[in-house]
């Protein structure tokens, strides 16, 4: 089966690389209309995966990923729209010069091909990573979760429909729609077709992608990031970031897990922070410094317990940890974090500085939330993926990452001396 989708897919990819910005774009026009034609049917298949979901006992951070409203669906549809407004990468001349044999020499940027993406309860995924890779001129193949089966299946219906409407083929976006995990180790080997591939999910599969797959992997989206609250801080500013950066939507990866604290303002700035929290419904992780404080006031507050530090929680809960010094929030940072996102809430220019030179991750926040890092927020509309690695994409990637690039030499009848 894998077989067969990876050759039509590099059929495909050929195709969309011919196409204009504006066959592209007529392409998600007419896949946000549909969408939107073709609600209730989507819906429902929706609907079917949040009961199959419910029944298993699924956490209600993963529900709330899984859950299409019709809301949410309408917006997944003007993201689409709004991909159409992107400048088109493709066709870019990023350098060029003469070089001394008189060899015209220029990069352009051109698809990369084929991309594979696997996830988990994310439907919206399916639509970011189809439009943001036809954009692109790529063809992609699809793994959603078994949780998203039903609502995975109905999209791609749709964008397959919208794709013969506007005259491309239909199997420039694929999905396997078969949950038998054996078709991850068939797609993790697929490097005949496939280009790059994107694991979105947990560690264990990143680690799987890691070991396993003969094609480019790159990892990202798991968020254990931080925000550390030094000496100078204002603390009426401090809270209305943190609880943005914990609340505003906990099942994300950029939501803020652990929270760092200046143990010169541990005495005052805690008892507050239990009173925030608590008014948030934010369940509190102390380590044993954070916990004396913290057990007198109003929130719920737990010791922490080992390997807590390590994870996501993606729901309210929130660790609390003291620190002696900038440099020691930092070596927890590098010690613990996943090199997402991670902020510092101060006034000090100096501690401001220090920290943006000193913490690598690939986004990093002075005064502002971690739950900046998005490619919408960004300006670079949907994003396929957060990358925490270096190569070759680093934080949110937007269209520039889904392409690479070739060198054109022009000469007037060259030979090399």
């Amino acid at each position: 089966m894998l077989e067969q989708m990876g050759k039509e897919a590099r059929k495909a990819s050929y195709q969309l690389a011919q196409c204009s910005t504006k066959e592209k774009n007529q392409a998600l026009t007419i896949i946000a209309d549909l969408l939107e034609q073709h609600s209730p049917k989507i819906l429902a298949a929706n609907e079917l995966d949040m009961q199959a979901a419910r029944s298993s006992g699924i956490s209600e951070a993963i529900l709330d990923r899984l859950l299409l409203t019709p809301a949410r669906l309408k917006s997944i549809a003007d993201d689409v729209r709004q991909v159409c407004f992107l400048t088109d990468p493709v066709g870019e001349v990023i350098d060029g010069k003469t070089l001394n044999s008189g060899l015209k020499l220029q990069r352009h940027r051109v698809p990369l091909g084929v991309i594979g993406v696997i996830y988990e309860a994310r439907p919206n995924v399916t639509i970011d990573v189809a439009s943001l890779c036809l954009k692109t001129g790529n063809a992609v193949i699809l793994r959603g979760g078994k949780e998203t089966v039903n609502t995975n299946a109905a999209m791609i219906e749709v964008i397959q429909e919208a794709l013969q409407q506007a005259g491309l083929p239909a199997y420039a976006v694929q999905s396997i729609n078969n949950p038998d995990r054996k078709y991850i180790n068939e797609l993790l080997k697929l490097d005949k077709y496939v280009d790059m591939l994107i694991p979105r999910g947990g560690a264990a599969l990143h680690k799987l992608c890691r070991e396993h797959a003969t094609i480019p992997v790159i990892t990202g989206g798991i968020g254990v990031c931080h925000t550390f609250v030094d000496e100078s801080a204002d603390f009426d500013k401090a809270f209305d970031i943190i609880v943005n950066a914990k609340t505003q939507r906990p099942s994300t990866c950029n939501t803020t897990e652990t929270l760092l604290v200046h143990t010169k303002i541990a005495e005052q700035f805690l008892p507050k922070l239990s009173q925030v929290m608590a008014d948030n419904k934010v369940v509190l992780h102390a380590d044993p410094a954070s916990f004396d404080i913290l057990k007198s006031g109003v929130a719920n507050v737990f010791p922490l317990q080992a390997g807590e530090l390590d994870d996501e929680w993606l729901s309210l809960d929130l660790n609390v940890v003291i620190v002696d010094s900038l440099e020691l929030a930092v070596e927890h940072i590098r010690e613990h974090g996943s090199q997402h996102s991670d902020a510092i809430l101060t006034r000090c220019l100096k501690n401001a500085e220090r920290f943006v030179q000193l913490v690598d991750s690939a986004a990093v926040y002075v005064n502002a939330s971690t739950r900046f890092t998005d490619g919408g927020q960004f300006g670079l509309g949907a994003e396929v993926a957060v990358s925490t690695q270096k190569l070759h994409a680093r934080g949110p990637m937007g269209l520039e990452a889904l392409t690479t690039y070739k060198w054109i030499g022009v000469g007037d009848d060259l030979i090399r001396a």
